[in-house]
């Protein structure tokens, strides 16, 4: 019976790609949940992980693309991201996040919500 190289090749470029996935952090739940339509602004945001991770950018912009600043903890790798965003209006939000898991590959993420 003939077995095809490609065959081999495929396989271990499977087991590659699910080896590295094991040990990201990855954002597991969110506060407000993705999607959320709120009735007042949050006076928080979280991020929870499944693994610690050293958080390097906090970002949160509006529809239009305009940033406001997010006040959070620097440095140590943590479980749970615990942001304070400055007041905001109504209108549509997007946080995006991006950080270096403990193995040290990079992770990042999105997660949008709505004020009434």
């Amino acid at each position: 019976m003939f077995l095809s190289p490609w065959r081999g090749v495929a396989a271990a470029l499977l087991l590659a790609f699910a080896t590295t996935a094991i040990g990201h952090s990855a954002g597991v739940t969110t506060t407000p949940d993705d999607g959320a339509v709120l009735d007042a602004p949050p006076e928080e945001i979280r991020i929870r992980f499944d693994q610690p991770i050293r958080i390097t950018l906090v970002r949160l912009t509006d529809d239009g693309g305009e940033a406001y600043d997010v006040t959070y903890e620097r440095g140590e790798a943590t479980k749970t991201l615990i942001g304070r965003p400055q007041s905001l209006l109504g209108g549509a939000y997007t946080v995006e996040w991006r950080g270096l898991s403990t193995d040290g590959h990079p992770a990042s993420g999105e997660f949008a919500f709505r004020v009434e």
